[in-house]
């Protein structure tokens, strides 16, 4: 069976607290798992998920700060001493290639598995397969930034009445599928599009024409809202994001489930990030994510 879910095995920003560990998001997607930005103490925390090396078919980082990076040489050094039998990739800004080497070769250990390394230096489509399609797009902040998207291919529903309604039934169903036509009677004829689900990842930045293109139409949108709304000369001398201007991205993109995360260590109560999110008029689903969370990607429409 299929599980398409989010992973949350971090949620702190610059310095992690007690409760939350530096980022680290794990999205599952039927077969494969992509890594997202994995902070120090990633691998622990992908243990006790109960996620493996062997999960891991992409590692994409964002940018190079610390909080979003270090935990790159133990994850690549833990998939080389598990042998991981698949190809695995990773994806990060072209102008941090250095910072990716030195994380790469931290310290001494045996090679075994062959990362292939896609560095991104512009906006555009980085892998196509039958199950996805990964983007990137350019964020604001002060160093080198990219936000990931992934986009399953429209699909078809069928639609049972119309098929009796032409007598298609049992193994005929199938040929129409696979030949498109059958006896005169189209797919259109007896079926609809099913939009693909969209996922985004958004994290350090202003707001910017990136967000808003990464966000539009999503299905799950994990975003960073690192300060409040009163704190927003900081968030954008920083680079970051309120979680006002989140949801308000979100709401204006038609997100159906928002994942907030990304959190100053200032702010003693997560609930109020959940509050302005809600007055600034994101209806959808809502999630403040914490450490070790698993949210499932919405049911299609």
């Amino acid at each position: 069976m299929s599980v398409r879910e989010l992973v949350v095995l971090g949620t702190a920003s610059q310095v992690p607290t007690r409760h939350r560990n530096h980022n680290g998001y794990l999205l599952r997607w039927d077969g494969e798992g992509i890594l997202f930005d994995p902070g120090e103490g990633t691998q622990r925390q992908m243990l006790r998920a109960g996620a493996a090396a062997h999960d891991l078919n992409r590692i994409c980082v964002t940018h190079f700060h610390g909080d979003h990076s270090l935990g790159l040489a133990g994850v690549i050094q833990r998939i080389n001493l598990d042998r991981v039998p698949h190809q695995v990739t990773a994806h990060y800004p072209r102008s941090g290639q250095r910072f990716f080497d030195r994380l790469r070769y931290a310290t001494a250990y045996r090679e075994t598995v062959a990362l292939t390394e896609a560095p991104v230096d512009r906006d555009g489509t980085l892998a196509v397969t039958a199950a996805y399609t990964l983007e990137a797009r350019g964020l604001s902040h002060p160093v080198e930034s990219y936000g990931y998207r992934l986009v399953e291919p429209d699909g078809r529903r069928m639609l049972p009445e119309r098929l009796a309604a032409h007598g298609i039934a049992g193994p005929d169903i199938g040929r129409l599928q696979r030949a498109g036509v059958l006896g005169g009677v189209t797919l259109d004829d007896v079926s609809e599009v099913r939009r693909g689900q969209r996922f985004a990842f958004v994290m350090d930045t202003r707001l910017c024409d990136g967000v808003h293109a990464l966000a539009e139409g999503c299905d799950l949108l994990v975003i960073e809202s690192t300060f409040l709304d009163e704190d927003v000369e900081l968030a954008v001398e920083y680079g970051h994001l309120t979680a006002g201007q989140a949801a308000r991205a979100a709401r204006d993109a038609g997100v159906r489930h928002l994942v907030l995360t990304h959190f100053s260590q200032r702010y003693p109560d997560p609930a109020e990030f959940e509050r302005q999110a809600r007055a600034a008029g994101f209806e959808g689903e809502l999630t403040v994510a914490y450490d070790l969370l698993r949210v499932p990607v919405p049911k299609r429409r």
